[in-house]
């Protein structure tokens, strides 16, 4: 892997970090897209992170919070209302991606999800994320008719 192209997957990570903590903070304060946007590039550290990727994310996701709340609940184990923040915030991340980011492979998706879920969420969480996204990730496969494991 060129440095090139590993500086750039260290800028996405980065970037997910950061929508990680955005959007935690949305759920519990209600800040909006611009608001949210103002606080995470005042931060110092923001310049490494991918930060078009997290403009465009961000307000995706909180557009369509419903509709990935939705999904959670129709691919859940458990009630979609016993997850904390931090996961529901990597659940929308991940579901978001596998449904809009054709460029982000599906592989790499589900991997940054349970590495950040391991990183910030809740003990053994990271088993529930990767079912979930697995589950996810079927579904758009089967609608889109790919079969491809990538």
């Amino acid at each position: 892997m060129t440095s090139l192209r590993a500086a750039g997957l260290k800028a996405r990570r980065r970037a997910r970090e950061f929508l990680i903590q955005a959007l935690y903070q949305h759920q519990l304060t209600g800040h909006d897209v611009a608001e949210l946007r103002r606080q995470f590039t005042e931060r110092d550290n923001f310049a490494a992170a991918d930060q078009q990727y997290f403009d465009a994310v961000l307000g995706a996701i909180i557009e369509r919070q419903d509709s990935l709340n939705q999904q959670i609940a129709v691919h859940a184990t458990r009630g979609e209302d016993q997850l904390d923040p931090v996961a529901r915030a990597i659940l929308w991340i991940g579901l978001f991606e596998l449904a809009e980011r054709p460029d982000v492979p599906e592989r790499v998706v589900i991997n940054e999800a349970v590495e950040l879920t391991k990183r910030f969420g809740n003990t053994d969480s990271h088993r529930f994320v990767n079912a979930l996204l697995d589950r996810a990730r079927r579904e758009v496969q089967a609608s889109s008719g790919t079969s491809s494991d990538a």
